[in-house]
């Protein structure tokens, strides 16, 4: 995985973190749900990739 998916998806998860606070603190419900729905999104993808690093890590060692 590339340093800019990393970064992507950190962000991504740490703007919907931050949209949950604010509808915590807002009482806003909709917000809420949003910024928990990016947060589970930007995760989901951080464990594709890092699967991927996996196998590709597994292949190397088998070839050299």
């Amino acid at each position: 995985m590339s340093f800019a998916d990393k970064t992507r998806n950190k962000m991504q998860e740490m703007t919907g973190a931050a949209k949950e606070r604010i509808g915590d603190m807002t009482d806003n419900e909709r917000m809420r749900a949003e910024g928990a729905s990016q947060q589970g999104t930007a995760k989901a993808k951080q464990a594709g990739e890092s699967a991927k690093d996996v196998g590709r890590n597994a292949r190397d060692a088998f070839r050299g």
